[in-house]
C-alpha cells in the first residue's frame, strides 16, 4: 500500500479520520506504523496529501490529514477487454487502475467461457476492491469506470462507434498487421481479446466500428501482459 486511501465516511472532522477496517490492519501488521509518523494519504475521488498518525491501538487509528495535491493524470484511453478468466480478472483490474485507465469495458467474445460471467468477482463490491488495490499501489484516488457488456454484437454495432468517435481506434491481435504505434498523444480506444484471440468475425466487426488491428510481434501474450505492454507502448 503506497497510498492510504480515505473515504468520506472516515472523517470525523474536516481534518481528522478514524480507521477501523483492513487499513488499520495494514498499518499494524504491514507498515508497522507508530504514533507520530507521517503517511501518504488520499481521499477517494479527491486530492492527496499527508496524514499525521495521532493514535494507533488495537481497535482504531486516528490521523490528522492535509489534502492539497491533485492525483496523477489519467491516460487518454478507453480499454475494451474480452472478459478474462476470473482469477486473472482480479489482477487485470488492479493493473488497469494502477496504470491510470479511466474507463474499462468488459466485453463478451466467442472464446469467453459462459461460466466466466457467473463469477462473484464481477460483483460491484468485488470489482471495487481490486480497483482500490490498484489505486493504492499507484498512488491515485480516482476509480476507473467499469462497464459490463455481455452481448458482443449489439455493443459493437450500436455503442462502440460512439466510443471510438474522436479517438484513434486500435484492436490488438496477432497476425500480419501493422505494429502497435508508440507514444501517442491523441485519445485511444483500445480492444484486447481473450487469450485465444478474437475470432475473424469479431475482428471484422471491430474494424467496421473503427478499430484498426495492430500487433506486438510473434509472441502470444497473457491478457494481463498484453494490457501492460500495449498501454506502456501507446503512452
Amino acid at each position: 500500500m503506497n497510498l492510504l486511501l480515505l473515504e468520506a465516511a472516515d472523517f470525523v472532522a474536516a481534518d481528522r479520520v478514524i480507521l477501523r477496517d483492513r487499513r488499520l490492519k495494514h498499518l499494524q501488521e504491514v507498515h508497522r506504523a507508530e504514533a507520530g509518523e507521517s503517511l501518504r494519504v488520499g481521499l477517494l475521488g479527491g486530492q492527496m496529501g499527508r496524514g499525521h498518525l495521532l493514535r494507533l491501538d488495537a481497535h482504531e487509528a486516528e490521523l490528522e490529514v492535509q489534502l492539497r495535491q491533485a492525483p496523477p493524470a489519467k491516460l487518454p484511453v478507453t480499454l475494451l477487454l474480452a472478459l478474462p478468466r476470473p482469477k486473472m480478472l482480479r489482477r487485470v483490474l488492479q493493473t488497469v487502475a494502477s496504470m491510470g485507465v479511466p474507463r474499462l469495458v468488459l466485453l463478451n467474445s466467442y472464446r469467453v467461457e459462459k461460466s466466466f460471467w457467473q463469477t462473484p468477482f464481477l460483483e460491484p463490491l468485488a470489482i471495487r476492491e481490486q480497483l482500490l488495490l490498484g489505486l493504492e499501489q499507484a498512488r491515485d484516488t480516482l476509480l476507473p469506470e467499469v462497464i459490463i457488456e455481455k452481448r458482443f454484437k449489439p455493443f459493437v454495432e450500436d455503442r462502440l462507434p460512439q466510443l471510438v468517435a474522436g479517438t484513434r481506434g486500435l484492436v490488438g491481435h496477432p497476425g500480419k498487421y501493422p505494429p502497435c504505434p508508440r507514444a501517442l498523444s491523441e485519445p485511444v480506444t483500445l480492444a484486447i481479446g481473450p487469450e485465444g484471440g478474437w475470432i475473424p468475425y469479431e475482428i471484422e466487426k471491430l474494424t467496421e466500428a473503427g478499430l484498426q488491428p495492430v500487433q506486438l510481434g510473434d509472441r502470444i501474450l497473457r491478457v494481463e501482459t498484453a494490457v501492460s505492454a500495449l498501454l506502456a507502448r501507446l503512452f
